[in-house]
This record gives C-alpha cells, sequence and structure tokens, in this order.
C-alpha cells in the first residue's frame, strides 16, 4: 500500500468505484460500480491496472489532488478540463505524476463523469467483495462517502515498470463521441404487454429530455406521457440497471448502477448493456430516443462491446505510433501497429 493524494478540493460528487458488487442483488444489494464501464475500463487498461481495480468516478466537477508519490495515472471519459501543475494535461492517455504535483480535475463540458484510473488502483477495504462506494446505503468506497477536502488516498502496491507506460494512448478512433442526444437500444419488456399500442408507439417516436432528478440509481425522464392499459402497479419484482420503470404519470425511469433491486412498476423495456453507459454520461436537459432491437441483435452487439473492452489494453499506442489498426481473423482479433519513421 502507498501513500498516493491528499485531496485538495473533494470536486462536487467524487466516489471509488470497482467493477461492481456482484452476486449479492437476491439479497437486497445493488450492484454499483462505474456509470460509464467503457470508461472506466480503458483508464484502468492505461496504467495497467486489472479490469477491476478501484478508480475515481467524478460528476460534473472534479477535484484537486496533491501527489504523494510517483505514480501513473489516467484520465478518461467524458471530455474534461483537467491542468496538471497549471498547465493542459491530456485525457484518454498515461501521465506520469511525481509526488508534489498538482492535478487539477475541472468541469466536465461533454457529458457528464470521468474516471481517474491510478497505477495500484485505489486501496480501500472490500465490503461484500467490492471497493465501490454504495452512498445510500454509506458502504464500501472511502467511508461509503464521496470524497472530502483532506482525504488521504491511498493505492495498491506496483511494479516500478509501471511507469514505462507514461504516453501510450487510447487511439482517437476508440474515443466515444458523447452523444448529448443519443439513440439508445432496448429490448421490450418484461412487462410491455401492461402498455397499449399507442403507449407502446409513444414510447418509441418520442423524444425525452433528462431532468434534474438524475443520479446514481436511476435517471428520471419527461416527454410525452405513455399510457398503460390496465393499472400502474405489479407485484414488485426483479429490477436491474438498464430497466425502464413506468409509474402511473407515464413518465420512464431508467435504472442505473445503483438501481433498487426489487420494484412495483412495469418495465416497458430494457435497456441493451452495450448502451447503458451512455446514459451514466447524460445530464439535466440532454434527449433521449428509444429504439427496439430483437434478442438475437442485442446479443451480436454484447459480443462486439465485449470485445471492444477486452481488447483496450491491445489498442493503446505511444505518441510514436501514427498508423494502427485491428484484423480480425476468424474468430481471432490481431493488433496491428506501424511506427512513424
Amino acid at each position: 500500500m502507498k501513500s498516493a493524494f491528499l485531496v485538495l478540493e473533494p470536486g462536487l460528487l467524487t466516489t471509488i468505484q470497482d467493477e461492481g458488487r456482484f452476486r449479492f442483488r437476491a439479497y437486497g444489494m445493488p450492484t454499483s460500480g462505474p456509470l460509464d464501464v467503457l470508461a472506466y475500463h480503458a483508464a484502468n487498461a492505461l496504467v495497467g491496472n486489472r479490469s477491476n481495480a478501484a478508480a475515481l468516478e467524478i460528476t460534473v466537477a472534479g477535484p484537486t489532488l496533491l501527489a504523494k508519490n510517483e505514480v501513473v495515472v489516467a484520465l478518461c471519459g467524458g471530455q474534461t478540463t483537467v491542468k496538471l501543475n497549471g498547465s493542459p494535461m491530456p485525457m484518454w492517455e498515461a501521465v506520469v505524476l511525481q509526488p508534489g504535483d498538482v492535478i487539477e480535475i475541472g468541469q466536465v463540458i461533454k457529458g457528464a463523469r470521468s474516471y481517474l484510473a491510478v497505477s495500484g488502483g485505489f486501496d480501500v477495504p472490500l465490503v461484500m467483495g467490492s471497493r465501490s462506494t454504495y452512498l445510500r446505503a454509506h458502504m464500501g468506497g472511502l467511508n461509503g462517502r464521496a470524497l472530502l477536502k483532506g482525504d488521504s488516498l491511498t493505492t495498491g502496491d506496483f511494479d516500478e515498470s509501471i511507469l514505462e507506460r507514461s504516453g501510450l494512448r487510447v487511439p482517437e478512433h476508440l474515443v466515444p463521441a458523447y452523444e448529448a442526444n443519443p439513440v439508445i437500444r432496448v429490448i421490450l419488456g418484461p412487462q410491455d404487454d401492461h402498455f397499449t399500442e399507442r403507449g407502446l408507439e409513444t414510447f418509441l417516436t418520442s423524444e425525452y429530455t433528462v431532468t434534474s432528478e438524475c443520479d446514481r440509481m436511476g435517471c428520471r425522464l419527461d416527454g410525452p406521457k405513455i399510457e398503460h392499459r390496465l393499472q400502474p402497479d405489479i407485484v414488485s419484482d426483479g429490477v436491474i440497471p438498464g430497466s425502464i420503470q413506468v409509474p402511473g404519470h407515464g413518465m420512464p425511469i431508467v435504472m442505473l448502477a445503483d438501481a433498487q433491486t426489487t420494484g412495483g412498476y412495469p418495465k416497458i423495456a430494457t435497456v441493451i448493456t452495450a448502451d447503458l453507459w451512455k446514459l451514466g454520461q447524460l445530464i439535466p436537459g440532454n434527449k433521449v430516443r428509444f429504439r427496439a432491437i430483437s434478442r438475437d441483435e442485442a446479443i451480436s452487439i454484447l459480443k462486439e462491446w465485449r470485445t471492444q473492452l477486452d481488447c483496450l489494453a491491445m489498442n493503446l499506442v505511444r505518441k510514436d505510433f501514427e498508423v494502427h489498426f485491428r484484423v480480425k481473423i476468424g474468430n481471432q482479433l490481431f493488433q496491428v501497429s506501424v511506427r512513424e519513421a
């Protein structure tokens, strides 16, 4: 364990998140973990961490941190103003910090969240197998809360050779665009039969606006009312991240990482895993539309998306690599990089 940072300013809402708290939903425990899985994995890949290492999830406005030791960091996610000792610091790139360096993570300009990974991962106690912060239960992360001014952050041990990763970056063609008005793909159900044909048509043809009632638990939307067939209540059953509930007022609510495990409102559709991260990057006022796809299409998209995550470490390049591409032969994906002469 190494001392990594002193928190000079905590940011608006900065929490420690790892991949999530799995296998406990049957007991009422949400999964938690990063809202933008893609950015989280990219940041960890850049600094040479395992895919489940704990990182900082930064919401809208970030912290100011004083480095206590030599570490490698990477900031990925929504476009953010970030400075190292007063000078601009690149995102989606591994950067070495020296003791005494100050990193200032400012306002997110495009998107809502960014992720700061550090070599060794942030070291906090495991709670039910995870280091993720679950704010509503005050558990996990750093004493179950967001960062506060004066906090000390430590990392797990790492090999000094990790410092050689400085300058590794995610190539531009793999950096998401972070659309303000995305089209989100869904699978209808499991209770789409609780809505009229007109209600289903409204859901799939209308534009909905992200409201201010949006947090890690769920994203409330506002727009044309979705018509129920009968009563807008059901016997409570399972809820997962991506479930879209529609209460009696007819406005959809999309469940996110800290979603409760059961609910009594009918679920008109479920966001596919490969698109769920997009909702974690929306802010109040952004617009969203939904498009229904088949289960087979969703599975195909999921396989491609998981391949992209698995190959993040292969796709990293250095600044002196200008030509970079992937080749798929059969079921194998190969990375090819050509060094600039």
